[in-house]
């Protein structure tokens, strides 16, 4: 049963491990740096003078700002973030099933080391993943009321 299909897809599957963490490690990076930002902006918007007001800023940069300009800019603002924290997860379970196949066979070979190696390697991308999927879930959640909350604050100013 082990045929070229199946040892061609097996060590194509093998080719993506390597791109997957550099992945997994440019999410959590992220992720972390998305957090600072989040809470240096927090920091800013709870001064008195609170320059983390994004889209109060861009209403000013605007020449006819509209609602739905500003809302554009809102999602623009919360796609990477958004997407960090859809694809994370994504990332995590293809380099925990990545690292399997090998830790079978090194298992069916009687390599206990090898095993526990690529067992490793699967559980700590997993798990870097989903950190980096949570702080950039709990950062979009936050930002998105922020916006919505100045979004109303805009209109309520800006109505007749």
């Amino acid at each position: 049963m082990n045929g070229p299909v199946e040892h061609l897809m097996y060590e194509v599957s093998q080719l993506f491990l390597a791109p997957v963490l550099v992945a997994i490690a440019l999410c959590f990076a992220y992720a972390f740096a998305a957090l600072g930002a989040c809470l240096w902006q927090a920091w800013q918007r709870g001064r008195p003078a609170g320059s983390g007001f994004e889209l109060a800023a861009q209403a000013r940069r605007s020449a006819r700002p509209s609602t739905q300009a500003l809302e554009a800019y809102a999602l623009h603002r919360l796609e990477r973030v958004r997407l960090v924290t859809r694809i994370a997860p994504m990332l995590g379970l293809v380099a925990t099933m990545i690292p399997m196949g090998p830790a079978l066979r090194s298992l069916a070979d009687g390599q206990v080391a090898d095993v526990s190696r690529h067992l490793t390697v699967a559980f700590s991308a997993v798990i870097l993943a989903l950190v980096a999927a949570a702080l950039t879930y709990a950062v979009a959640q936050v930002r998105r009321r922020w916006y919505a909350a100045d979004l109303l604050a805009w209109q309520e100013a800006s109505a007749p």
